[in-house]
């Protein structure tokens, strides 16, 4: 009983999903059209597309969703933001943040109906894992759009973890924070694996879902250090905030 009750909220989750989806796409290109030509970061059609998030969240009823330390992100800075990835589940629940940025999502996901489409419109960027030439054009593409006002989601460990365990850091985030001398965001969030399982159908229900935003890093804190130093350091971070359920460190990098 207990095998059949999951399947069928499964099967609730991801109709609920692609269905609101579906409702919700042509809105966002409607949004896209009246706004892209004064509104140059795509703003409002990002905010639209966390109200799209809040929406099928907010209708699924099996997880218990808690975002806290937004008053952390101010709305007129730029940041590299960073957080472990547990599931296919930290994206939309990171949604919910409400600050403005630009995903760097691997390319097949842009090809997904009308949520990979809106993607696309929003103007996130694509990734093609395991080779150099995309991994160059996303580091190019990035650094515009830091310049261009909007503060850019990278997920470090490059893939999701399979046992929820946190990942060694790439480098690349800290690459574009330290040659664009921007500060590091960091966000801890734990409970997306119990919830979804990597690579699976299947989700989990009754389960507590918290999205945390630590202090920034300041740009003048990771000056002239080694890119693998602080990608281990903000590692560090993010993991004792797992581990602890608070921040141990405040001074940065």
């Amino acid at each position: 009983m207990k095998n059949l009750i999951r399947f069928l909220a499964s099967v609730y989750f991801w109709f609920e999903l692609f269905t609101i989806s579906a409702i919700l796409f042509p809105i966002s290109f409607v949004i896209y059209f009246l706004t892209v030509l004064f509104d140059k970061r795509l703003f409002i059609l990002h905010k639209y597309t966390c109200l799209w998030s809040y929406i099928v969240l907010t209708i699924n009823l099996f997880w218990r969703i808690k975002v806290s330390g937004r008053e952390k992100i101010k709305s007129k800075e730029v940041y590299i933001m960073v957080s472990n990835h547990q599931s296919g589940a930290d994206i939309i629940v990171l949604f919910l943040l409400w600050a403005h940025f630009k995903w760097v999502a691997k390319k097949s996901l842009f090809y997904y109906p009308f949520i990979g489409w809106t993607m696309f419109l929003n103007r996130y960027i694509a990734l093609e894992r395991g080779k150099s030439s995309s991994m160059r054009k996303m580091m190019a593409d990035a650094a515009q759009t830091l310049k261009g006002g909007n503060s850019v989601m990278i997920f470090p460990e490059g893939t999701r973890s399979k046992n929820g365990q946190i990942q060694p850091f790439k480098t690349g985030a800290f690459h574009l924070a330290l040659s664009n001398h921007i500060p590091v965001l960091p966000i801890a969030i734990r409970g997306t694996s119990h919830a979804i399982r990597k690579g699976g159908f299947l989700i989990n229900k009754n389960f507590d879902i918290h999205a945390k935003v630590l202090d920034p890093i300041p740009y003048e804190s990771m000056k002239g250090k080694d890119l693998k130093e602080v990608a281990h350091c903000v590692h560090d971070i993010i993991r004792e905030a797992l581990e602890n359920g608070s921040e141990t460190r405040t001074s940065g990098c």
